[in-house]
């Protein structure tokens, strides 16, 4: 099997993704998020440290690098050096993969990113936006009754697997979603480390809004 198609893919996917969004948001701001904070480069971090604005800016991206690898640039790229895949499902795999591989260790910035939260989200939304939404929802609830962004992503990691394996056939995307919930949950160690010392953060709206 000729896998120059795929090896296209996550290239371009991986490079897609390993945009550092979070990074390049506030030092636009003149702040290194890496140094403050949580010194993550994710949404969460960004949204404490810049606002809502900023925030909601990077989520929307960080998920759109995801989306956007799994679900056209996969094609293009392809299209662009003329090159037929035998799997088009497993492209579109690969370009997601590669997308959140990118996103949790960019090359550009000493291959350390982020949680891969929302890109993963974006990669499901592309291949299985029924088991995404209901870890969507789950986050939302969890979110709501605790305020711990970390507690809230770490439940969403759990159920987006199960949710697939009930709404998708594809044993590709099962087994796909069982691994990328299981890399979010192991880039939450810190957080659940926090979480167990009592030392992890809140979101406070009331203080962020202040703040501004």
């Amino acid at each position: 099997m000729d896998i120059t198609g795929y090896i296209i893919t996550a290239v371009g996917g991986y490079l897609l993704g390993s945009i550092p969004t979070g990074y390049l948001v506030a030092k636009t701001r003149g702040v290194d998020i890496r140094t403050v904070g949580s010194k993550n480069m994710g949404a969460t971090n960004v949204f404490r440290t810049l606002g809502k604005g900023p925030g909601i800016l990077v989520l929307f991206v960080d998920a759109a690098k995801g989306f956007i690898a799994c679900f056209c640039a996969a094609d293009w790229l392809l299209a662009v050096f003329n090159i037929s895949n035998p799997d088009p499902q497993i492209n579109h795999l690969v370009g997601g993969i590669a997308a959140v591989l990118g996103h949790n260790y960019t090359c550009w910035l000493n291959f350390k990113g982020g949680k891969g939260i929302a890109t993963t989200t974006g990669v499901f939304l592309a291949l299985a936006p029924v088991g995404v939404g209901i870890a969507i929802v789950v986050w939302i609830v969890a979110f709501v009754a605790t305020r711990y962004v970390s507690i809230a992503s770490i439940l969403a990691a759990v159920t987006l697997p199960l949710a697939v394996w009930f709404t998708q056939e594809s044993k590709a995307i099962r087994t796909i979603a069982i691994i990328l919930g299981l890399l979010a949950i192991i880039k939450h160690r810190a957080n659940i480390q926090r979480l167990m010392n009592g030392t992890e953060n809140r979101i406070n709206f009331k203080k962020t809004e202040g703040a501004k």
